[in-house]
């Protein structure tokens, strides 16, 4: 965000507690009504309107300045698709992660054909500015087919079991889903993953791999990122 403007201007709460409550909504599965009630016990008293109102404003803006200062990501790519259910009609929703788990990029579409998957790589390579060294996929044959239009000369691995990696980072989309009673529309599924990738890669750090004082100091660091990214001290 423009550290030169304050992005918090007009607004009636301070950027401490609306950056706090987009934190919560994008971090947990938490609805804006668990958002309202848990300011309300340190003695904030806000609407869930308003948290819901918050987070359509700044989320995807703080996702973006989030992914812009953070480095390149893997050279692998791991990519996977699910089915969800949008106001009775089924979607597919295309996810892509590197060898870290990282999420590098989402995209719900009501296809999984070769035009589809053509779609998300181009979505993969606009957003991201370079191509990968490998991707790795599962037997869907759209997959084969684009790779050879958009991507000819990246190694494709379909190995099975090679992307459990992909399969598994769906599992934070399902909590949020069930807690959201299902997402009610296209646009508001792709709305709200594109900010809820880059704000849980921030805070997803792995904890059962490292010790407990490196825990710490990677969550300080992700904390003062967020605290850069919503310009919480310049608005101070």
């Amino acid at each position: 965000m423009n550290a030169s403007k304050n992005p918090y201007s007009g607004h009636r709460y301070p950027a401490e507690i609306i950056s706090h409550a987009v934190w919560l909504y994008f971090r947990f599965a938490l609805s804006f009504r668990d958002i309202e009630e848990l300011l309300a016990a340190r003695g904030i008293v806000v609407t869930y309107e308003a948290v819901r109102q918050w987070c359509l404003k700044f989320g995807q803006s703080f996702a973006n300045e989030i992914r812009r200062r953070q480095g390149r990501p893997g050279d692998t790519w791991f990519l996977d698709g699910v089915f969800i259910t949008i106001n009775g009609e089924r979607h597919y929703l295309w996810r892509a992660v590197d060898q870290d788990g990282d999420v590098l990029d989402i995209l719900v579409q009501k296809y999984r054909d070769k035009r589809a998957a053509k779609r998300f790589f181009r979505k993969l390579l606009k957003g991201l500015r370079y191509a990968p060294r490998r991707i790795v996929t599962d037997k869907l044959r759209s997959y084969g087919a684009a790779r050879k239009e958009v991507l000819p000369d990246v190694i494709h691995d379909n190995d099975k079991w090679q992307n459990n990696r992909a399969e598994n980072s769906h599992q934070p989309t399902r909590q949020q889903e069930r807690q959201m009673r299902r997402f009610k529309s296209a646009g508001q599924a792709q709305r709200f993953l594109s900010a809820h990738g880059p704000i849980n890669n921030l805070f997803r750090l792995g904890r059962h791999h490292m010790k407990a004082a490196h825990y710490r100091l990677f969550r300080d660091r992700a904390f003062a990122l967020w605290r850069e990214v919503t310009c919480v001290q310049n608005a101070a």
